[in-house]
C-alpha cells in the first residue's frame, strides 16, 4: 500500500476493515495529535501494531489540535502529519477526524483494540471512550509512554536553543 493510500476517509476505512473482519484479522484503533513525530511515537505505534493484525491511526486535524493544545500548535499541518504516520510501516491507516473525541471513530470502526498512550491511565482516559470500547466487548490498552519523548519537550528545546 502507497503511502497515500494509507491516509483514507471513514467511509474507506470502514469498508476496509468489512474485508479484514471477513478474512478473521483483528484491528487495532489509536488517535493523537501526533505533531512533531518524535521515537516515542513510533514505539508506540509498533507496540500498539503488535497488539492486532493492522494499525488504524486517528489523526486529530489542525483545528482539533488547537483545540487541544493551544492558539500556537499544531507545528505541523495535517497532510503532513498523515503522510509521515502513513510512512510508518506499522500503520495501515490513518484517517483525519475534528471532533474532539474518538468516539465517533470507534463507533463506526468498532476495533477489536483500543490503545491510549501511557500519560493515561483506565481511570483518566475519555471514560466515554473506554467505556463503549468495552461495551461490545473490546479491550481497551494503555502502552508506557517514552518519558524522555514529548513533543512538548521538544518545542522546549527548540525555544531553548534560540533564546526564546
Amino acid at each position: 500500500m502507497s503511502l497515500r493510500t494509507k491516509i483514507v476517509s471513514r467511509e474507506r476505512a470502514a469498508q476496509i476493515i468489512a474485508g479484514l473482519r471477513k478474512r478473521g484479522k483483528r484491528v487495532v484503533f489509536t488517535n493523537g495529535c501526533f505533531d512533531l513525530l518524535h521515537a516515542g511515537h513510533a514505539l508506540y505505534l509498533e507496540q500498539a501494531r503488535a497488539l492486532a493484525d493492522f494499525l488504524i491511526v486517528g489523526l486529530n486535524s489542525d483545528d482539533s489540535v488547537s483545540a487541544i493544545k493551544g492558539p500556537a500548535r499544531p507545528i505541523v499541518n495535517e497532510t503532513e502529519r498523515a503522510e509521515l504516520l502513513a510512512a510508518l510501516s506499522s500503520v495501515d491507516l490513518v484517517i483525519i477526524f475534528s471532533e474532539p473525541t474518538s468516539e465517533a471513530l470507534l463507533d463506526l470502526l468498532r476495533p477489536e483494540v483500543f490503545v491510549k498512550g501511557g500519560d493515561y491511565t483506565k481511570a483518566t482516559m475519555n471514560q466515554e471512550e473506554k467505556n463503549f470500547v468495552e461495551s461490545y466487548g473490546g479491550e481497551v490498552h494503555l502502552i508506557p509512554a517514552l518519558p524522555e519523548s514529548s513533543t512538548t519537550r521538544i518545542i522546549k528545546r527548540i525555544l531553548a536553543a534560540h533564546g526564546e
